[in-house]
């Protein structure tokens, strides 16, 4: 009996996988177009606007065979993708920036966190979910930090894809942005005169990895370099991150229960297992231990289950319910956009100073 329902659960599963993965590797195939990545648009971002044009069209009458294997996708495969993301990464990164560059990954990130709870949530009354998301991947690495906080907070599909499409849109902007501000920051020394600033700058507050290195190449090798490694050393930021979102959540919706006699009753606040094992698996990428041809294939592997994960949102995220999101989140990414540039600039200075 309990054979047969896991053969049969097993089998509700195949044909959701299946088109989770076929999106996913078309997304990989086009995400190494160079003209493509020149625009910092990555197998992650493609995966989600081939799942949302897809989702929107074909998938909807056909959604209840597709269901259970696209679930399974969009948290699983999430959190195992998270997990293998450690991969990428290495403590030696650290080293490449020194103390200048992880304080100002960490002032930024902390600052523009901050900055989307207040006005998200007191000024612009959006949804807690929809304002951590947000928040998150403008602070640290745009759609991958969307989709592991994701895995804490559980938000609905369509604050997900609002999040993620803001990265896009405010990431590829940065792309054209940054070449003009090196341009202004050169004429005017706006930043501090020191043959790393403007990369560690734009490692500190650009969105995605993707979008960093498009905006660094057009600068320079130089600029280039070091910006990727502020970048690297500002994503290992997301794993303190991911175990602190727990506390931080119940503190900003402290019951889900009713009042008893004026006392409220708090929700157990619940530790994202996975992000252990993710500072787990970049701890063993930092000793070397594994030979570099099977880290590679960890970290391909890695990028199709993270695709996958983002095919399966967009397959289950219908516009009408991003159009009601409204302005309000476009909004405030603009508000996080403009501190990235401005604020992030004056830490980086005052970092620089100091």
């Amino acid at each position: 009996m309990l054979a047969h329902r896991f053969l049969s659960h097993s089998k509700a599963l195949i044909p959701g996988l299946l088109l989770s993965a076929l999106i996913a590797l078309i997304a990989s195939y086009l995400g190494d177009f160079h003209a493509l990545q020149s625009h910092g648009l990555s197998a992650l971002t493609i995966a989600i606007i081939l799942g949302m044009v897809i989702g929107n069209t074909w998938y909807q009458p056909r959604e209840a065979i597709f269901n259970a294997g696209v679930t399974l996708s969009k948290h699983n495969l999430l959190r195992l993708g998270i997990i293998l993301y450690g991969f990428r990464l290495t403590l030696q990164d650290i080293q490449g920036v020194g103390v200048a560059g992880i304080t100002s990954d960490l002032l930024v990130l902390c600052t523009t966190f901050a900055l989307a709870l207040f006005i998200g949530i007191k000024l612009l009354k959006l949804s807690r979910d929809s304002v951590v998301l947000i928040g998150a991947g403008s602070s640290i690495c745009g759609a991958a930090a969307i989709m592991a906080s994701d895995g804490v907070v559980d938000a609905k599909a369509e604050d997900v894809s609002v999040a993620v499409s803001t990265v896009v849109v405010f990431g590829s902007i940065a792309i054209f942005l940054y070449p003009y501000l090196y341009q202004l920051n050169d004429a005017w020394n706006l930043l501090a005169n020191h043959g790393n600033s403007f990369g560690i700058y734009a490692g500190s507050t650009i969105h995605e990895v993707a979008q960093v290195v498009a905006a660094g190449r057009s600068i320079s090798p130089q600029v280039a370099d070091t910006a990727v490694i502020t970048k690297m050393v500002r994503v290992m930021m997301l794993a303190p991150f991911l175990l602190l979102l727990p506390i931080l959540l119940e503190r900003l919706t402290p019951s889900k229960a009713a009042l008893n006699n004026g006392v409220t009753k708090k929700s157990k606040v619940t530790i994202p297992w996975f992000a252990f094992l993710f500072i787990a698996t970049a701890l063993v990428n930092s000793m070397h231990i594994l030979p570099a041809a099977l880290v590679h294939v960890l970290v391909q592997i890695d990028t199709i289950l993270l695709a996958m994960a983002m095919a399966a949102l967009g397959l289950t995220t219908h516009l009408s319910a991003v159009r009601k999101a409204g302005t309000k989140p476009l909004l405030l990414a603009l508000i996080l956009f403009g501190w990235l540039i401005i604020g992030g600039a004056l830490i980086n200075q005052l970092v620089f100073w100091l």
